[in-house]
């Protein structure tokens, strides 16, 4: 139910009071930093006989007080029938003792601004669990403004007029000991709006209590005093575990000395035994400040009305220590942080290492196994001497080859023969130029290529003429072009072009 990523605070047992315990605040995984301090009546005063009472202080400056809740039981008389009754008026005995019973509600007191919030218990039946209502209004600060009117503390809005957000803590079950508080509605002067219940907070009880926000719902809450609804969350999941779903045996005090008059719940003024006679507002709480130490007044709202300046140097004080405590935590953090990332680095190169380690022990196994032959590239055959000294020869200037049936010399115009060692080779224009090798890419290694005696053409019949008329193909070729040039073949074109005109004009 709970997750470490929301807001949480834990209860842990005080080592120096067990009647205190310290609400320990984490939220994304945060170290846990002391929030609040949760303050018990303390047994051994008069003053917290018959009651039932806790505070929700400051952890370094108890005498700071965020809210209080004293509950007083309500006592009942047993019912003896008429004849029990006229025994025990014949034998002038005593009248059994009264019982103490929970009430139905509590109340939940705030301070600056004081303000008073009503929890009500709402009994389940057979099928339904109970579960505890109360009401916080919309808006509890003031606005700023500078009329003497809106100044005077006494003027206070009607309840009526302000709306309020309804809340519910719902048991999950009859015997189970988590609880859930729901945003179920607004009222206004009465009149309730019920609207589908929203998750608000999680609480599980225990010895470790510990109590959950939920985060992401909070925007839909319209509270404006967060500190409040937040103190009131605390207090009352706190107070129905020790009323309800986890009683203590003597959780009011009793002794097993029964009370002799039936008192209801109330909020009756409470005395010190060291306290000034000082009347004021302040915290009502029967012994849940805790015994004060010899020649030392309890520190409480009262007192530091009495005593000028006191409230504001607690204040300062609170304040400083609460700074101090930040930044130790903030230092606390850090140095976790350099730690974690000094660790993750070291797991890194731990791994690095060992996949490093398994990719060598292979490689020297598959060696192993099959050997190292053919994986070493073979070595370069040695360079000639004088291979820098040969220069290549100079590239061949080819030129358009001549018309057909040309007999003349050789011009400029279609060939330059290039400049060679030896004399003129067969053929009218000289020897043909000497090729490069072709190299293996460019065709099927089993084809044998062609002498270079032919030409350097790789078309036959352009080597033919390049060879000169001496040759036999050469002969042909140049038959072949006279005929298509004599004179007796013009009639016979010129039919063939009849023909093909007189079939076409007769399409159209």
């Amino acid at each position: 139910m709970l997750d470490d990523n929301l807001p949480t605070f834990r209860f842990k047992p005080s080592t120096d009071n067990p009647l205190s315990s310290i609400l320990y605040f984490t939220q994304n995984g945060t170290d846990p930093a002391a929030e609040y301090l949760f303050r018990r009546a303390d047994p051994a005063l008069p003053a917290s006989r018959n009651r039932y009472a806790v505070a929700l202080t400051d952890p370094v400056t108890p005498s700071v007080i965020y809210g209080e809740v004293l509950v007083e039981p309500e006592w009942v008389q047993p019912t003896l029938s008429a004849a029990e009754i006229r025994a025990q008026q014949a034998s002038n005995a005593p009248a059994p003792p009264a019982t103490a019973t929970l009430p139905g509600e509590f109340t939940i007191s705030l301070y600056n601004p004081d303000q008073s919030v009503s929890v009500k218990l709402v009994p389940g039946g057979f099928a339904k669990s109970d579960s505890w209502e109360f009401e916080l209004p919309v808006q509890t600060f003031r606005q700023p403004s500078g009329s003497e009117i809106d100044k005077d503390q006494a003027a206070q809005p009607a309840p009526d007029l302000v709306p309020r957000v309804m809340f519910r803590w719902k048991r999950e079950g009859r015997l189970s000991k988590e609880m859930t508080c729901y945003m179920s509605g607004t009222s206004l002067g009465g009149r309730k709006n019920k609207e589908p219940d929203i998750t608000v907070a999680m609480f599980k009880a225990g010895r470790d209590s510990a109590l959950t926000v939920y985060e992401p719902n909070l925007h839909r809450v319209e509270v404006e005093d967060r500190k409040g609804l937040e103190v009131v969350l605390v207090l009352a999941a706190e107070v129905i575990k020790d009323l309800w779903v986890a009683p203590a045996r003597d959780v009011f005090n009793i002794s097993g000395e029964g009370a002799a008059a039936r008192r209801k719940n109330s909020r009756p003024t409470v005395t010190f035994a060291d306290a000034p006679t000082v009347v004021a507002a302040g915290p009502t709480m029967s012994g849940a400040i805790g015994k004060p130490a010899d020649g030392q007044k309890p520190a409480t709202t009262a007192v530091m009305s009495a005593t000028p300046g006191g409230g504001v140097d607690a204040e300062t004080r609170r304040l400083q220590a609460m700074v101090e405590r930040e930044e130790r935590e903030r230092e606390k953090r850090e140095k976790a942080e350099q730690k974690r990332i000094k660790k993750m680095l070291d797991e890194e190169e731990k791994e690095r290492r060992r996949r490093d380690a398994e990719v060598a022990k292979e490689t020297e196994r598959l060696r192993k196994k099959y050997g190292v032959e053919g994986q070493e590239l073979p070595p370069l055959p040695p360079r000639p001497a004088n291979s820098s000294a040969s220069a290549a020869p100079p590239p061949p200037q080819f030129y358009p080859p001549p018309p057909s049936g040309y007999q003349g010399p050789p011009t400029q115009q279609y060939y330059k023969p290039p400049k060679q060692s030896g004399g003129l080779g067969p053929g009218p224009w000289g020897a043909p130029p000497a090729l490069p090798p072709r190299p293996l890419s460019a065709g099927p290694s089993g084809r044998p290529s062609p002498p270079s005696n032919n030409g350097p053409f790789h078309c036959s019949t352009l080597n033919t003429l390049w060879n000169g008329p001496g040759t036999v193909a050469a002969t042909h070729i140049a038959a072949h072009l006279n005929a298509l040039q004599s004179p007796s073949s013009k009639p016979r074109k010129e039919e063939e072009r009849k023909k093909v005109h007189k079939k076409r004009s007769s399409h159209w």
